[in-house]
């Protein structure tokens, strides 16, 4: 950014045009997977520039009616006030929305773009085949070592800033527990110091963040910096209590079944979101789809 000159020399012009020309410089901001750099030259206290502060995430509320959409994007019902979509759909005009990005395992349509653009950021067993998660053939990604989660925070992170772009509200990152399908060669400090890193960017970037199921990290709210949770199935596993007396009831509960939905609106009903889906989340107005409120 330009800056004036100290003091002008009244009585020279062509003096004072030159020393304003030496003195005068100007510098630019590239921002990066990473972060931002400020090569401007250096300026006097009077001429600092403001430092710009991030905006404070939009908070879901608690026990407002909300839609899982990851299967695909659709109006939502009747009455719906949060929506959780994937980060390749648009924002439900009207809605809080939470952009879906799986942070910690490679979806299966993506695999080839990791094999040859950042093959060593796959997490591999000592014979160098990658480590899938079996239930959803998603290969894990590697978090071992802070070098390869700086890098990966840049890629992951570059998604968060594009859910930003697009006018989501907030974040959930998906396969929080995935070390625990790692065959014991990932573990929680390390999901934990990931999180940390996507947290500080989707703050960053103005955007809340949700735990994502990992009932057992939900102590290390405060750590982390998550601002509510997203728990698959705590209905049918008996976990919503610790979720909300973590997140004080801002929690967005997703059951698959209808016995164990009809148990976590007994007991959770008037406090949390509870949403039934199919458990391929496909669109409204396709064979298979199921959705339902307390």
């Amino acid at each position: 950014m330009p800056f004036a000159p100290a003091a002008r020399a009244a009585a020279a012009p062509l003096l004072a045009l030159s020393l304003a020309l030496a003195l005068t410089g100007c510098g630019t901001t590239e921002d990066s997977p990473g972060g931002s750099s400020d090569n401007s030259p250096a300026k006097s206290a009077s001429s600092a520039p403001q430092v710009k502060q991030p905006k404070q995430p939009k908070q879901p509320k608690a026990n407002e009616p909300f839609d899982y959409q990851l299967g695909g994007a659709y109006e939502p019902p009747a009455g719906v006030r949060t929506v959780i979509r994937d980060r390749t759909a648009q924002p439900a005009p009207g809605a809080y929305n939470i952009c879906y990005v799986n942070a910690y395992q490679a979806q299966p349509d993506a695999v080839d773009w990791w094999e040859e653009n950042h093959p060593d950021l796959l997490l591999r067993d000592t014979d160098g085949d990658t480590v899938i998660d079996e239930d959803w053939d998603e290969p894990l990604l590697d978090v071992s070592t802070a070098d390869r989660r700086e890098r990966l925070a840049g890629i992951v992170g570059g998604w968060i800033d594009g859910c930003a772009r697009d006018g989501f509200d907030a974040v959930e990152a998906d396969n929080l527990d995935s070390y625990l399908r790692s065959d014991s060669l990932l573990d929680r400090e390390q999901a934990v110091a990931f999180a940390d890193l996507l947290a500080a960017r989707a703050h960053r970037a103005g955007l809340a963040i949700g735990q994502k199921n990992a009932v057992e990290m939900s102590g290390a709210r405060d750590e982390i910096g998550f601002d509510f949770a997203v728990a698959e199935e705590c209905g049918r596993y008996e976990e919503c209590g610790e979720y909300a007396d973590a997140y004080d009831d801002k929690v967005l509960v997703v059951e698959y079944r209808r016995a164990d939905f009809t148990t976590a609106c007994e007991q959770w009903g008037e406090r949390l979101s509870i949403v039934l889906r199919d458990l391929d989340v496909v669109p409204a107005g396709e064979p298979g789809h199921v959705n339902a409120r307390c």
